[in-house]
Formats: structure tokens, C-alpha cells, sequence
């Protein structure tokens, strides 16, 4: 079954890796076909159907073992990210939609969070273990960025909708 990893911590905030040394680490782990897409920590792989809790957790110790830090892991089967992809909400006209891979659903806390990061410019929608930013313009122009980031970073990795669509139409199931 092909699946796809995002990673967190990968080529941001000090922490560089090469895409051939996350391909090694990969094929370590006994995957196979592992390929990189763009140089932000999305590995596509190989494995025998498995829990995704499982996946994630052994990737996550073998990372952190290899590179000496903690790499959230958030692991989607091709056809779980082509859904994401075509349910993705549409951005407003000149603005962009961001998909945050989560663990879990959004937790009560989390959704009163976002309640209050709501704007006239910025809105979220949650489906399942995805988080959905609309914002108008750019991500770094948006008064939310800080504080949605800080919140991203507690409970997932960020994408753009574009990049999640190229992977979906690479990467069909």
C-alpha cells in the first residue's frame, strides 16, 4: 500500500536535511519505491497496510534517533490525501487555502482556539484529522499567521492546498 508521510521540522527553523538522507532513512525502515516531493518533509512509500498510529510512531523514533530532534509524523494512504484534496474548501478570490495534518480531530479546545481566530479574512473548517485555513492573500500577510502557526505547531504540519493536489494527482490511487 502506498502511503505518504508529512513531516514537521523538515528544512525549517535551523533543522536542514537532505531529501537523499530522508530517502535512506525510509528504505531503512523497510519501505519501499520511498520518493520525496519538494524539499518540506513529504516522503512516499511503501509498506504492507498497517495502523497509521503504528507507522507514525515508528517513523517518529527512527527520525528523532537519526537526527537528533522530534519530527511530528502524519501519515495519509494516497487515497485519504486525494480525498483531502478534492474536499478542500476553495480559497477566496487572490487567497489561499492551507491543509494542517493532525493526529486526531480537532479537540474542543482547538476548535475554541479557532473560533477566535475567525475574521472576516480568515476562516478554518475541520474534517476529520485535517484542518482547512482559508485566508485572503498570503499566509505571512494574514494578522492570524503567528498565532495559528503556534497553534499548527502543537497539533500538526502544515500544507498548501496546491502542494496536497499535486501529490494527489502524482500519486492517484
Amino acid at each position: 500500500m502506498r502511503y505518504i508521510a508529512f513531516l514537521r521540522a523538515i528544512n525549517v527553523g535551523g533543522h536542514v536535511v537532505k531529501m537523499e538522507r530522508l530517502r535512506t532513512l525510509f528504505t531503512e525502515l523497510g519501505f519501499s519505491n520511498v520518493e520525496t516531493f519538494i524539499a518540506s518533509g513529504n516522503v512516499i512509500f511503501e509498506a504492507q497496510p498497517s495502523d497509521v498510529d503504528a507507522l507514525e510512531a515508528r517513523i517518529e523514533r527512527a527520525l528523532e534517533k537519526a537526527l537528533g530532534y522530534e519530527v511530528g509524523t502524519f501519515v495519509r494512504s494516497c487515497a485519504d490525501v486525494a480525498a483531502i484534496a478534492d474536499t478542500a474548501p476553495a480559497p477566496p478570490k487572490g487567497g489561499r487555502c492551507h491543509v494542517v495534518f493532525m493526529k486526531s480531530p480537532c479537540a474542543k479546545a482547538t476548535k475554541d482556539e479557532l473560533s477566535k481566530l475567525r475574521s472576516k479574512d480568515d476562516d478554518f473548517h475541520h474534517d476529520r484529522r485535517q484542518l482547512f485555513w482559508t485566508t485572503r492573500g498570503s499566509f505571512s500577510q494574514s494578522p492570524v499567521a503567528v498565532p495559528f502557526g503556534k497553534l499548527v505547531g502543537r497539533i500538526g504540519t502544515m500544507r498548501s492546498v496546491t502542494t496536497v493536489r499535486k501529490l494527489s494527482d502524482k500519486y492517484k490511487p
